[in-house]
């Protein structure tokens, strides 16, 4: 399997970590917050989290604490259709592809439910044909880029598809939340929105660079499946966000990584370019200890972290797309998300 276009789409309106805390300052639910709770916002939004900006489905801030399920399920249901076709329609361009060349389409998202899915959205958007195999992937957490690419590799490897689109779109803002705890409390502090798609064939690209999808691995362990994990509460999503998250990534990733590496014959050594899910600044510094890397192996990543926050499953759409403009080295990638569940996923490529 050969990625032979990526798009990314971000909403229009970027707000900078200290408008962010500005913004809470004034809200009314900050008054009802514990003094410990206040503490942590602006430890987080002030201090260096790794995070500068974040692109939020808000016209303004003052929006994002209308906390009522219609409220956020209508920003859903406006951001996500938009923000997926904005970033097909790049990486249809990027591609030289037509919407009509593609057999599959793969959505995924955990911040919000539609029925019929966004797969039918996007198709109205774009202009898909009415035949194209139309995939929605719920549930997958931060993860889900691995298992939607993994998904699109075997359609092409079956021969049931030649050309196949996979897109991640996340509208975090529409699953914001707001009490006393601390995961809850961080992790309005790290989430931006946006959407990541590719256009992925069995034949290498005519032009640009070359994206080779070579080998594939994952993990997952229930056992730890209340680490990180969405509940509902009072008809919204809750984000379950614990201190163990770091240091499960860091192993689960490196348990995925050394798996793959392997059985190709390789060693992290091999490795030119690392694409890695960020999930937050102390998640990227655990994978750096727990693997060994340096500033400069985890430098893609970390820009995007800046730039844009955690966005969850679309983030290494948007890392992989920032290495390739950028000209980071050829030769062997890394590719590596991970999540709820708590699940990692690893992808090996080749790049020229």
């Amino acid at each position: 399997m050969f990625v032979i276009g990526l798009g990314t789409a971000t909403p229009p309106n970027r707000y900078s970590q200290t408008d962010c805390w500005n913004a809470f300052r004034a809200a009314d639910q900050f008054s009802s917050l514990t003094p410990r709770a206040r503490e942590i916002l602006e430890t987080v939004l002030t201090g260096k989290n790794g995070i500068s900006t974040r692109f939020l489905a808000l016209k303004s801030l003052e929006e994002a604490f209308e906390l009522t399920p219609d409220v956020l399920h209508g920003r859903f249901r406006e951001y996500a259709p938009l923000l997926a076709s904005q970033a097909a329609e790049r990486a249809l361009r990027k591609a030289g592809c037509r919407p009509q060349d593609m057999d599959a389409v793969i959505i995924s998202t955990c911040t919000g439910y539609l029925c019929p899915g966004l797969t039918s959205y996007v198709a109205e958007r774009l202009g898909l044909r009415s035949d194209v195999l139309a995939l929605d992937l719920v549930g997958q957490g931060c993860g889900a880029a691995l298992p939607n690419l993994r998904t699109a590799e075997a359609l092409l490897a079956a021969g049931r598809s030649r050309r196949v689109l996979s897109i991640c779109v996340e509208i975090c803002s529409a699953a914001f939340y707001l009490d006393n705890n601390a995961g809850v409390l961080i992790s309005a502090c790290l989430f931006g929105d946006g959407a990541g798609a590719a256009v992925l064939s069995g034949t290498p690209p005519s032009h640009g660079r070359r994206v080779d999808w070579m080998a594939t691995g994952s993990s997952i362990d229930p056992a730890d499946r209340n680490a990180l994990c969405f509940e509902q509460r009072e008809g919204m999503l809750r984000n379950v966000l614990s201190r163990q998250v770091p240091s499960l990534a860091a192993r689960h990733a490196d348990r995925v990584l050394q798996h793959v590496l392997a059985k190709a014959g390789l060693t992290p050594a091999d490795i030119s370019t690392w694409i890695w899910h960020a999930g937050g600044r102390n998640v990227l510094t655990a994978l750096q200890q727990k693997l060994g890397l340096t500033a400069g192996d985890i430098r893609w990543s970390s820009a995007v972290l800046n730039d844009f926050g955690n966005l969850s499953s679309a983030f290494v759409y948007f890392v992989l797309q920032q290495a390739l403009e950028e000209n980071a080295p050829g030769g062997w990638w890394w590719m590596s998300s991970f999540g709820a569940g708590f699940s990692c996923h690893g992808a090996l490529l080749k790049v020229s």
